[in-house]
């Protein structure tokens, strides 16, 4: 038993059930026992590989979008180049090295990591050494100036709420002791006028998922970029709209069961992308989503791979390609969604 599962354990005994989102917040986010608050999940050597830790093409073709969107929307000086959720800082390292040539850019960037994990927040600071990024726990802590935020596998760790609709009310998922282990279980069926309002046309049965957290950082994004401008690009696996249950842990690489050994598996569900464009608010523009693979080849990444391949790692560039881009790795998996300011042109890679 890992020291989170005796407290999430005691925690049950004495105050009841608790919700998936509780659960999942904790074997995340926990101060002390949290997986993305302990080590370093990232890379060849961990649990799971981002894109930006694949081939330096993706950090450099994002870098080139956000450059574009600054120039299209009147090169803001200043403005602040966010990510959330930076990884290793793998990411804007390389999206950095793209943007150096381009005059007045990295003069007019305010450089923010929206970061909690101490662990990566220490790997960041190796990755962006000199380049004057600062770290910040929230949205909520940054001035108010012109945005350009990346996120990438940002959302999909956030803590989702899971409801099965029974008739015409819903039942919440819970975590509960059974038999001495944790084990999934649900709540008395109520209604939630909420879930009417966004599922009525779903089966009797079925599960629907809710990220309160993720939705509250779409709204702060949309307000700052309807007010200030901007814009968020958006990269997850989801889908538009949708309706199950998503909820997956991976532990050394492998699919886990996400009760055992909380603390020490990450643990994911799907992003709904319809759910972040409306809490942005009705005075974005939402661009997309559109399957990764269309969008990094619009920005060119067929040309970059072609250069990058004249050296001696040709073979491994092809395969970093064809990971990124392919609708049978992470081609279609991944979808990207931008957020941008009503009137403002259509950003790259979102063709009308």
């Amino acid at each position: 038993m890992t020291p989170l599962e005796a407290r999430i354990r005691a925690r049950i005994a004495s105050e009841g059930p608790m919700p998936v989102a509780e659960f999942m917040g904790l074997c995340l986010g926990d101060p002390e026992h949290g997986y993305y608050m302990t080590r370093d999940p990232l890379g060849r050597a961990g649990d799971f590989v981002t894109a930006p830790e694949i081939s330096q093409m993706f950090g450099e073709l994002l870098g080139a979008w956000a450059a574009q969107v600054w120039g299209d929307q009147g090169r803001p000086d200043p403005f602040l180049l966010v990510e959330l959720g930076p990884g290793r800082g793998t990411l804007m390292r390389d999206a950095l090295r793209a943007v150096a040539g381009v005059p007045g850019f990295r003069a007019a960037a305010r450089i923010v990591l929206v970061e909690t994990s101490p662990v990566l927040r220490a790997r960041q600071a190796e990755a962006l050494e000199g380049s004057g990024a600062r770290w910040a726990g929230s949205l909520a802590a940054l001035p108010e100036v012109p945005l350009i935020a990346i996120a990438n596998e940002f959302f999909d760790a956030l803590p989702v709420r899971q409801f099965q609709r029974l008739g015409t009310a819903w039942r919440e998922r819970l975590v509960v002791l059974e038999g001495g282990r944790l084990a999934f279980d649900w709540g008395r069926p109520r209604a939630e006028a909420v879930l009417e309002a966004r599922f009525a046309a779903v089966p009797d049965g079925a599960v629907v998922e809710l990220c309160p957290s993720g939705e509250a950082v779409a709204a702060a994004l949309g307000a700052r970029i309807a007010a200030r401008g901007g814009a968020a690009l958006i990269v997850d696996y989801g889908c538009w709209d949708g309706i199950g249950d998503s909820l997956q842990a991976l532990a050394g690489g492998a699919h886990a069961d996400p009760l055992a050994r909380p603390g020490e598996a990450d643990l994911t569900a799907h992003v709904r992308f319809r759910a972040l464009a409306e809490a942005a608010g009705a005075g974005l523009r939402a661009s997309g989503p559109v399957p990764q693979g269309v969008f990094l080849e619009r920005l060119g990444i067929t040309a970059r791979a072609r250069v990058l391949a004249r050296g001696a790692a040709g073979a491994e560039v092809a395969a970093a390609h064809r990971r990124l881009t392919h609708p049978e790795e992470m081609g279609n998996l991944f979808q990207v969604l931008a957020l941008t300011p009503r009137g403002a042109p259509v950003p790259p890679g979102f063709d009308p």
